[in-house]
């Protein structure tokens, strides 16, 4: 027996179901089931509440016939879950049944998550334009263009609904209450600094589109059992000092004071950096967030690989954040004369850098998984007729087993050391950063692979091999990520870009995500299941 859904009234007008809305469903073994849907709607027929998701019922196949007055429409295909009972989210039913099945399109909803796709958009071209260097987008620590860039922000912020305030190293944080005024905080975010001549989306895209998830809210009068803050982190990239994550390290309470004393191209302190830029480096770790308050951190950012986009899906869930080492190094040997040097008796750095440069390829392509970058290199005097006496390089080692990683810079160290004793010329090694490989929090990644389903056929989990906040976050809170696809994989460079279709459904996985989590929230507690939810969210 075929499938038979009845309505008795459907409000075309604005999309939801009226009171006391009937739905029949036969399944095709002929057991009829019966749901009765009632909604608080006022006097327009809108919801006069918001609608949160009620529970799940399993249904199974149907083939689902829909008879609405004289229209009639027909739709074969498995309906593994589809949420009912006592309170009805309008998109979850538009989705399901209803309006899709009616031929009705839930064109407000559509044009909403289209809007907002299109004002993330806007919004990271405007912060494009703010930059430390003329024609390029480069945003360091605690400069003139970070400066900018979170004023900007924290007006994005305050008309967000967003209490707005600053901390001691720069980093820029907008609050939104919860239903209570103890409410545990849920994080959002990323990093609004770049590396130099950078794309506009890594890091930002965070930002923003988190941003655009408390709009949303704010714009439905909704609040959630948890609040919501948003962090634009002062420096995640690490440009300026060679030591990444600044802003993160100092939220997460594991800043190294040390740090204070590094100099940048220019000869200023990072504590003097601080102190221009408004901060207190005497007062680093008052900023310190407790574990106690938080429920968790969650990041979107673009992928920055290939992955996503030879899978032909917009999102993916990140498992894993790949641990990372940096060093910085100096070769010293003898300036020369290019003319009058013997080969034999020279010790030119260069040479020397370059042997270990070509070991640390030799070295990555044998190791599974490992990936090792000498990123910048530079020699002294720098002249043509003159032999290189002094090469700086820095060197990135990552992969996402600390046991592998570890053994792997043990042995660079020693390759370097000992290319520099047969050439008979010094050498400096510094490691000036190092991040553990982290696991993603199964809870909330699980939460956000749900909601990705709700808007892909397929989900993806992947590794990340780049570094972020959330690696950092992950000390202090359960932490998870959401990937969305960049074109080619290109990231760091100018040619960076994202479909503003895959921001759009990147926003409405967030925004089903957060709402999930606001069902569940009485069995969360720091990121793990500890009681039934509460009916009563």
């Amino acid at each position: 027996m075929p499938a038979k859904l009845s309505t008795h009234v459907l409000d075309t007008a604005h999309g939801c179901p009226a009171n006391g809305m009937k739905i029949e469903l036969w399944s095709l073994d002929g057991e009829a089931r019966e749901l009765v849907i009632t909604v608080k709607t006022n006097a327009d027929g809108r919801p006069d509440e918001p609608l949160l998701f009620a529970d799940e019922m399993e249904i199974g196949q149907y083939e689902i016939i829909f008879f609405v007055g004289d229209y009639f429409a027909a739709k074969s295909g498995a309906l593994p879950k589809i949420r009912f009972l006592d309170r009805v989210p309008v998109r979850e039913l538009s989705h399901s049944l209803a309006l899709h099945a009616v031929g009705l399109l839930d064109i407000s909803r559509q044009l909403n998550m289209m809007a907002a796709a299109l004002k993330i958009m806007q919004r990271i071209d405007g912060l494009a334009k703010i930059s430390d260097e003329p024609g390029k987008i480069t945003r360091t620590f605690a400069s003139s263009a970070m400066r900018r860039a979170n004023q900007l922000v924290a007006k994005w912020m305050r008309a967000a609904g967003m209490k707005i305030r600053m901390d001691v190293v720069g980093n820029l944080t907008g609050h939104y209450d919860g239903t209570k005024s103890d409410a545990e905080i849920l994080l959002l975010g990323s990093h609004l600094d770049t590396v130099r001549n950078a794309g506009k989306f890594d890091g930002p895209l965070g930002v923003i589109l988190a941003v655009a998830c408390v709009e949303n809210l704010r714009r439905k009068k909704i609040r959630l059992p948890c609040a919501i803050e948003v962090i634009s982190f002062a420096d995640e990239e690490g440009v300026r000092y060679q030591t990444a994550y600044l802003g993160s390290k100092v939220l997460a309470g594991c800043f190294d004071q040390k740090d204070l004393q590094r100099k940048d191209a220019d000869g200023i302190s990072m504590r003097n950096a601080i102190k221009n830029f408004g901060g207190n480096p005497a007062r680093l770790q008052s900023a310190r967030l407790s574990p106690n308050n938080l429920l968790g951190y969650i990041e979107t950012h673009i992928e920055q690989g290939p992955v996503l986009e030879e899978e032909k899906c917009a999102v993916g869930i990140v498992t894993a954040i790949a641990g990372q080492t940096r060093v910085r190094t100096r070769f010293i040997g003898s300036a020369g004369h290019a003319g009058t040097t013997p080969m034999d008796l020279r010790k030119d750095a260069l040479c020397a850098a370059a042997e270990f440069v070509l070991a640390v390829e030799n070295l990555a392509r044998k190791i599974s998984g490992l990936v090792a970058t000498v990123g910048e290199i530079s020699a002294k005097p720098g002249a043509s007729n003159v032999i290189p006496g002094e090469v700086h390089l820095t060197l990135d080692v990552r992969h996402k087993n600390d046991s592998v990683r570890k053994p792997a810079c043990l042995t660079l160290e020693k390759m370097a050391f000992r290319i520099a004793r047969r050439r008979k010329i010094r050498l400096d090694y510094e490691v000036v950063h190092e991040t553990a490989a982290v696991n993603c929090s199964e809870n909330f990644s699980r939460l956000l692979g749900e909601a990705v389903k709700r808007r892909q056929k397929k989900l993806i989990q992947l590794s990340s091999g780049a570094g972020h906040d959330a690696a950092i976050m992950a000390k202090i809170t359960p932490s998870a990520m959401l990937f969305v696809r960049c074109k080619n994989g290109v990231s760091h460079h100018p040619d960076e870009s994202v479909k503003i279709e895959d921001v759009q459904i990147a926003f409405d996985v967030m925004n089903s995500f957060l709402q999930s989590l606001a069902k569940k929230h009485e069995g969360f507690r720091n990121g793990k299941v500890i009681a039934k939810p509460s009916r009563s969210w």
